[in-house]
């Protein structure tokens, strides 16, 4: 264990990332319910979870990463199901981008309803949301009963973190838990597609290439 892991090793649970122990999920879940903020594994890096509809919550996301406010946060579901309670609508489009590349692996862009913090969505009236990739982050979404925070742990411009040997110890000292599944695969994330106008529009291309985005584009056409 590094040095800068020592600092802050109090904090760490071991868990299996392919079939997470219920007590250390369980666990998780409350210090989220609580208005917490955990560190865990998604589909490539390592994010920080919080609950999504607890706006003091999302201000400790802003705060740990030294984030801009004019830039939003987007958030993990378990179910397509809970898409109703974030989003005023899902375009076919996003259905069918969601039917072919979900779970995890692209981040669609919908229109937010009016009941979610100001500062998740950034004031741009829009929410990014993926559903889950990874089998410890489904199961803390699962566990908490509704969408949590997935952005990178990372401070605001610097490279997110494959493992928890790389966490900042900036990040790390303000996390209530860090759920350690080991080293993730990494790379260049999920792929953000902003499906509101009429003709979705590739925001970063990630893990998912335009391309292949397009590729089905005849069928929302």
């Amino acid at each position: 264990m590094s040095k800068k892991q020592k600092n802050f090793s109090n904090k760490i649970l071991r868990i299996n990332p392919a079939a997470p122990q219920t007590d250390q999920i369980l666990k998780a879940a409350d210090i989220i319910k609580k208005g917490g903020i955990i560190l865990f594994p998604t589909t490539c890096l390592y994010g920080l979870g919080a609950d999504a509809f607890d706006a003091q919550a999302v201000d400790k996301i802003f705060d740990i990463k030294q984030r801009s406010y004019q830039k939003p946060i987007l958030v993990l579901i378990h179910d397509k199901k809970e898409l109703a309670g974030l989003v005023k609508s899902v375009p076919p489009a996003a259905s069918y981008i969601m039917d072919n590349f979900w779970p995890g692996r692209v981040t669609l862009v919908f229109e937010a309803k009016d009941t979610l913090p100001d500062s998740l969505t950034a004031g741009t009236g829009k929410i990014g949301v993926r559903l889950c990739g990874h089998p410890v982050a489904s199961a803390v979404v699962s566990a908490v009963g509704g969408p949590v925070t997935g952005t990178s742990a990372n401070l605001s411009g610097q490279a997110g973190c494959s493992q928890v040997a790389d966490l900042d110890s900036q990040v790390a000292e303000k996390l209530d838990l860090i759920l350690n599944a080991g080293l993730l695969k990494g790379g260049m994330g999920s792929t953000v597609v902003d499906v509101t106008p009429d003709v979705p529009q590739i925001l970063r291309e990630g893990i998912v290439s335009a391309k292949d985005i397009f590729a089905v584009s005849d069928r929302w056409a």
